[in-house]
């Protein structure tokens, strides 16, 4: 029988596809985010068209203090996880944050300081179980700080060193960590957004993490030409890459 996988996040549109592959694939599934009721709705849904149990919770990921709490009412809940998606984010406005630090600081919390919270709950639990996967989902934007977004960036790298900590130190665990870090995807967080290019959709996306899953792997651009993409930029030196206007 597979074991329930707790979704952190579950109302954003990436986890919403994540979750709806891996209940495609029979997974028991514990869904978490602050929209109590749109979680209902999902859970309702997948449960109905899958057929499996949903659980679904209320979960700040802002309020590093209510962590323990609902981490150890979600293991209650479920009888036991068997892994883990960290799927929430906020992308902010970086024109905002650049006069007013407290936006700079909403995105720094949420992206880094919320995740690492939650990610040092999921740790300690597979580690002690000795089995198990926790998905992070950081973003393309970590690997090279930029003008347009490097608070978002900032965090978002900041998200990869500490998911290859990690990695590095639950591997002997028998714990998979897996680093997914998308492109561009079609979601309320990038619409309207200007310069856009090869837009993803979350259903395949969605999929593609699924499947990364389950082969087991570390790192996941998605979609996959963004590994060639980024591979380019973070090749630009230094003193041509500060003249650009990116």
């Amino acid at each position: 029988m597979k074991g329930t996988i707790l979704v952190l996040g579950a109302t954003s549109p990436i986890a919403r596809a994540t979750a709806a592959y891996l209940a495609s694939q029979g997974h028991p599934l514990y869904l978490a985010s602050r929209d109590d009721e749109e979680l209902k709705r999902i859970g309702a849904d997948l449960s109905a068209k899958y057929g499996i149990t949903v659980h679904t919770g209320h979960f700040d990921a802002e309020d590093s203090a209510t962590h323990p709490a609902f981490f150890r009412q979600a293991v209650a809940q479920t009888g036991g996880l068997d892994g883990a998606i960290i799927a929430f984010g906020y992308l902010g406005q970086q024109s905002k944050a650049i006069h007013d630090f407290a936006e700079g600081q909403a995105i720094l919390n949420c992206n880094f300081v919320g995740a690492c919270s939650a990610l040092a709950e999921c740790a300690n639990y597979f580690e002690a179980k000795k089995k198990g996967f926790i998905v992070g989902i950081s973003s393309v934007a970590g690997d090279r700080g930029r003008q347009s977004n490097y608070y978002y960036g900032a965090a978002k790298g900041g998200l990869t060193t500490f998911l290859e900590g990690l990695r590095n130190r639950l591997y002997p665990a028998g714990v998979h960590v897996m680093t997914v870090k998308p492109g561009f995807v079609d979601t309320g967080m990038t619409f309207g957004k200007p310069g856009l290019f090869l837009v993803a959709s979350p259903e395949a996306v969605g999929e593609a993490i699924g499947k990364a899953i389950a082969k087991g792997k570390s790192t996941l651009y998605v979609p996959w030409f963004w590994r060639y993409i980024m591979w380019i930029i973070k090749a630009i030196p230094e003193t041509i890459f500060k003249r650009l206007k990116l």
